[in-house]
């Protein structure tokens, strides 16, 4: 993760929706002399960003609960008493599909504007079986209308419903639900990639999303999982055994979870945002991941009650100030390593032959600028699949000279 590629003066040819070549300027101005020419001499071109973890479907914010988190009470006290999730949960049972959907399509607009090209996004916030087709078929219409690579991802365990936990036994009785109803919908109508559950003492136990995950890999689905956020309760472990595609948030994960994680395949995918807004002082161990050999992954976790962010690069600043990982270690874990986080490796996060022309195009003169520039947004244009997704407008300048941020071609898979 400590070398990010960097190479200077070159251009970078894209045919259709795939990079063909990339070489020194005046060599590919020769090899393709009728090609478009885009001028990034004044930037830094980077594969375009990977956010491996989103919670984009919601109705309204949830902003009083950042005066309660000041005042006191923390994230699972306001849960109990009904916030938190919950909130959330009721809210977008009231709103119908059309209404999620113009609420977040601007929101997914914003993430492109920041440089992001490929963005998962999860139901979680229905926790009924209707409420989630809901929300998933939300997801794909959006993949229909907006330009930006799309991976959805069923989260139906995201939290037991109110309406369960008031009942006798309904903590067994949601999680039939969810295998033998919820499940077997999102699989047949095929609206989901990956199935998620949060793991969280409190919410689903060690045993419970063993259970949740084994039947959503049974029926087709990678498997994904919040783990270890609050407390340290074996979810790292638990994806490792399970084979999780990644293990996500992570700020409480144990000793035994890094030597696990960093020995397995899946990715460790760290969400700096969300502790910070939380306002907690306890970052997830992305040195120890990254020394013991981990996959780390940086995502924003942009949700409505604890990490309303859709600035991307921001990430990347907590990823270095924060988290300490050094700029290169924070580029590759917002782009291959966050491609991995969502079984894409192979296909986005690098700028190689071969690959998807999923780019970012920042105003800088150096990638060091990327987390440098704290807050503010440098972004000046991405493309998706080698179509121009932000900004709207075709008022690009012609290309010169300029600058790549590339991975090597004999590193097209690697995730370390």
């Amino acid at each position: 993760m400590n070398d990010a590629g960097i190479v200077t003066g070159v251009a970078v040819a894209v045919d259709g929706e795939r990079i063909v070549e990339i070489g020194p300027q005046a060599e590919l101005d020769r090899r393709y002399p009728h090609a478009t020419r885009i001028d990034c001499q004044r930037g830094v071109l980077t594969p375009g960003l990977v956010d491996s973890h989103t919670h984009a479907i919601f109705g309204k914010p949830r902003y009083e609960e950042q005066e309660l988190r000041a005042s006191g009470l923390d994230y699972m006290e306001i849960a109990r008493r009904g916030g938190g999730i919950h909130s959330s949960v009721r809210d977008l049972r009231g709103r119908s599909e059309d209404d999620l959907l113009d609420l977040a399509i601007p929101r997914l607009r914003r993430l492109a504007a920041h440089g992001v090209t490929t963005v998962e996004v999860k139901s979680g916030y229905g926790l009924t079986p209707d409420d989630e087709l809901k929300s998933l078929r939300v997801i794909r219409r959006l993949g229909e209308i907006l330009p930006m690579r799309l991976v959805p991802t069923w989260l139906g365990a995201h939290e037991i419903p109110l309406e369960f936990r008031e009942i006798r036994d309904g903590r067994s009785e949601y999680v039939r639900l969810l295998v033998s109803t919820m499940l077997p919908a999102v699989s047949s109508a095929g609206l989901a990639r990956f199935a998620d559950v949060f793991c969280e003492p409190g919410v689903f136990t060690i045993d419970e999303s063993r259970t949740i995950l084994t039947a959503a890999r049974s029926a087709g689905l990678g498997l994904k999982l919040h783990a270890d956020e609050l407390r340290a309760s074996g979810g790292a472990e638990l994806a490792a055994e399970i084979g999780a595609t990644s293990a996500d948030h992570l700020a409480a994960i144990s000793e035994t979870g890094i030597r696990v994680l960093a020995a397995s395949t899946t990715v460790a995918t760290l969400l700096p945002g969300t502790m910070l807004f939380l306002g907690k002082e306890k970052q997830a161990p992305a040195r120890a991941l990254v020394d013991a050999g981990a996959a780390v992954a940086l995502a924003t976790d942009f949700n409505p009650g604890t990490s309303p962010t859709t600035n991307f690069p921001l990430v990347m600043t907590l990823g270095v100030s924060q988290l300490r990982m050094s700029v290169a270690e924070s580029v590759v874990a917002s782009t291959v390593n966050g491609a991995a986080a969502l079984s894409l490796a192979d296909e986005v996060g690098q700028i190689a032959p071969d690959f998807s022309a999923d780019l970012a195009l920042f105003a800088a003169d150096d990638v060091r600028e990327l987390p440098y520039w704290y807050g503010d947004n440098r972004c000046a244009a991405t493309w998706v699949r080698g179509r121009l997704c932000h900004p709207s407008s075709r008022d690009i300048v012609p290309y010169h000279q300029g600058r790549a941020l590339a991975q090597g071609i004999d590193r097209m898979t690697s995730t370390r």
